[in-house]
């Protein structure tokens, strides 16, 4: 027997309809890349992003058809965000922190149509636009009186193209199942592969980030979104802010600790979402100017994800700016919230130190979504907090694919997806990864947690970045070195780190030796690129081996 209610399809353009009916007025708020910062409302997004549609329309656009930007996060990119998705093309955010090599064949690949970009990629664009084989139009994101000179052929201004159409436009009635956006992977083991977001997965994922125990995102918070709007979406914020009406903050590309502080207090922010290496230079313009933030800003929760959050960091943030620490896990192929750490009942009335212990781990699964540990073999692990094994996942908006089936099937005969990530789940459900399975050292047939030394190293008052790699040992087989750049000004010696690392880990995982370098090499994700540094430290021999 088949229930008897009503069907209508889960849309992107949904999201825009129930913003503009319920939250009209709900402020969006831009710095952008011209020079000062824009004010609109989500009944302005609403009314431009149909504006959008319809000039996409004009410009040869059909369902199904790739539309990319090449933007910072700003209202512009969130118009397009709803009008591209909403009229059944794919929206395909290019990251243009990757190499142009990586962004030519990605574009080729997702064989874009019409490529959107900011002011600051003319230059890129032009570079890239002879190799751009499917792009058929140009679109530069600015109004006429900041048009440049340039050799991009047929270049398009984005406000003369809006001012030309109407916004009157009827959102065709898509089957959920269809594409609605497209996000490729940062490629460090390899081309990047696209993930491929349906309709339904993007709105029931904002559905999951709306949640109390997930992002908790509602009509009472002011978020500014420091993740890019070209990193899995912003995390699903743009869509999550139209489904609960928040006031949404987005920095443009100023993300340097000053402008991002600045932009904190001058819009009363309430929750704010980043990767670290953001956050740090934040924390490190807030000690170098001697800002009291607890009593300039309104800030109350800081969601981390992208990579691991240092255990200081968390301690930083609740000391210095009384916020609250939300640490959250996922990747591009989970769209990507997979897990988000919130306290339980039990872990509030806890001593700081303790709860602390709580918060560093990346959390418990977001509903809809399901997690397990596997061994080598593919055997199963218990949650007991203390086995490590292969994280695996899936769930309704858990990649089953990626776009043209780039690397076969990625998906295990009962249908979990083998996150990479090696990992405990407890008894509570709290997930904690322990590394990457590319980079977990394995010293004399046990693991040796990269993450656990870095996120210890990071406490250390003088360290600015911490890295660890697994370095060939003739008995161990790999022993740990840690690499540090210490906070400019500072000095610090080998056996000063050994000695504060000394009880804060394992004895027995203690880094077989310490080097300090000048910087570490990032990921265009801001994640830490082990692959370059294992290659640069290739033929480094401990002392003893």
């Amino acid at each position: 027997m088949l229930g008897l209610m009503q069907e209508h399809p889960l849309l992107v353009s949904s999201l825009i309809e129930h913003a503009v009916a319920a939250h009209p007025g709900a402020g969006i708020v831009s710095r952008t890349v011209e020079g000062p910062v824009h004010r609109c409302t989500w009944r302005d997004v609403h009314r431009r992003s149909k504006q959008a549609a319809n000039a996409l329309t004009a410009l040869g656009v059909r369902p199904g058809d790739r539309v990319a930007t090449l933007a910072w996060n700003g209202y512009r990119h969130m118009e397009l965000y709803f009008g591209v998705s909403g009229m059944g093309a794919v929206l395909h955010t290019l990251n243009p922190r990757l190499f142009p090599e990586q962004l030519e064949y990605i574009v080729n690949h997702a064989e874009d149509s019409v490529l959107c970009f900011d002011l600051s990629f003319v230059p890129l664009v032009e570079k890239l636009a002879p190799q751009l084989e499917s792009v058929r139009a140009f679109v530069l994101m600015t109004d006429r009186a900041h048009m440049p000179e340039s050799s991009i052929p047929g270049l398009l201004c984005y406000e003369d193209l809006l001012a030309a159409q109407s916004d009157d436009y009827a959102w065709p009635d898509l089957d959920e199942r269809a594409a609605a956006s497209l996000c490729y992977t940062s490629g460090t083991t390899g081309k990047p592969k696209g993930v491929l977001y349906s309709h339904r997965s993007t709105v029931l994922h904002a559905f999951g980030a709306c949640t109390v125990d997930s992002l908790a995102v509602s009509r009472d918070d002011t978020a500014l979104l420091v993740v890019p709007m070209f990193h899995v979406n912003a995390w699903s914020m743009p869509y999550a802010a139209a489904m609960s009406g928040a006031r949404l903050v987005l920095p443009g590309p100023a993300l340097d600790g000053a402008s991002v502080y600045a932009l904190l207090r001058d819009e009363q922010v309430t929750l704010a979402l980043g990767v670290p290496t953001v956050w740090l230079m934040l924390l490190q313009h807030v000690s170098a100017a001697g800002l009291e933030p607890a009593t300039e800003l309104a800030l109350r929760r800081v969601v981390i994800g992208g990579a691991a959050a240092p255990r200081s960091m968390a301690e930083a943030f609740e000391r210095d700016f009384g916020a609250f620490v939300v640490h959250a896990w996922g990747m591009t192929e989970t769209s990507p919230v997979g897990t988000v750490c919130n306290l339980l009942p039990e872990h509030r009335a806890l001593p700081l130190e303790q709860r602390l212990q709580v918060q560093a781990k990346q959390g418990r699964a977001v509903f809809g979504v399901r997690l397990k540990l596997t061994d080598d073999e593919g055997r199963a692990l218990p949650h007991d907090g203390q086995a490590a094994g292969h994280l695996k996942i899936r769930g309704p908006w858990v990649a089953r694919a990626y776009y043209r089936d780039e690397g076969g099937p990625i998906l295990d005969d009962e249908g979990w997806f083998d996150t990479g990530d090696v990992a405990t789940i407890d008894p509570d459900g709290y997930m904690h990864i322990t590394d990457r399975s590319k980079d977990v050292i394995k010293s004399g047939g046990e693991w040796i947690s990269s993450i656990a030394i870095e996120n210890a190293a990071m406490g250390h008052p003088l360290v600015a970045e911490a890295a660890v790699i697994g370095i060939a040992h003739p008995k161990w087989q790999e022993r740990p070195l840690l690499l540090l750049v210490v906070k400019p000004g500072q000095v610090l010696e080998r056996e000063s780190v050994l000695h504060y690392l000394d009880g804060r880990v394992a004895k027995w995982w203690l880094p077989d030796d310490v080097l300090f370098v000048r910087e570490l090499p990032h990921t265009a994700t801001g994640k830490l690129l082990k692959t370059a540094l294992r290659e640069q430290f290739r033929d480094y021999r401990f002392a003893d081996a």
